[in-house]
């Protein structure tokens, strides 16, 4: 996670970025609390979701599921995940915050719905033992984000 910690937060949209000079793009997306990019690591399209300082439920988990929701309904509750789409009990790293990563088609497929979104990407992680709970949500600029996820897909789609 040491490679999350190089980038400077910001509340704007899709930042483009290249790892350690090499010409290896990455956009991602920062809002102080937390970071979500999609990057292009050994040919493999990778989705990356980390919170800084993860709630407890989180920062003691071994895995959750996540969700990722383009522009939410303006004032929508965190826990409000009306047009969600999911990854299930998927593994977490500890180490400087709490983070997931995901990887393969459906890397691709939250590629396409964050390059879809015009104003908000919500990324949150989630649990569903009889009620789903939803912790750490976190909204993104959508911002520059079609045009800045196009150049990793061009790479690695």
């Amino acid at each position: 996670m040491a490679l999350l910690a190089l980038v400077s937060a910001t509340s704007a949209g899709a930042q483009e970025w290249q790892y350690e000079d090499q010409g290896v793009p990455i956009a991602y997306f920062d809002n102080g609390a937390a970071q979500f990019q999609f990057a292009c690591r050994g040919g493999d399209l990778t989705m990356g979701f980390w919170v800084r300082v993860p709630h407890s439920q989180v920062a003691g988990a071994k895995s959750l599921n996540i969700a990722i929701t383009p522009d939410p309904a303006k004032g929508a509750s965190p826990s409000a995940l009306a047009g969600a789409s999911f990854a299930q009990d998927m593994p977490l790293i500890h180490s400087d915050g709490t983070s997931m990563i995901v990887r393969g088609p459906v890397a691709r497929s939250w590629a396409r719905i964050a390059q879809g979104a015009t104003t908000t990407i919500r990324v949150a992680y989630i649990r569903k033992q009889g009620k789903v709970e939803v912790f750490d949500s976190n909204d993104f600029g959508a911002r520059g984000s079609s045009a800045a996820i196009r150049k990793v897909l061009d790479r690695c789609g």
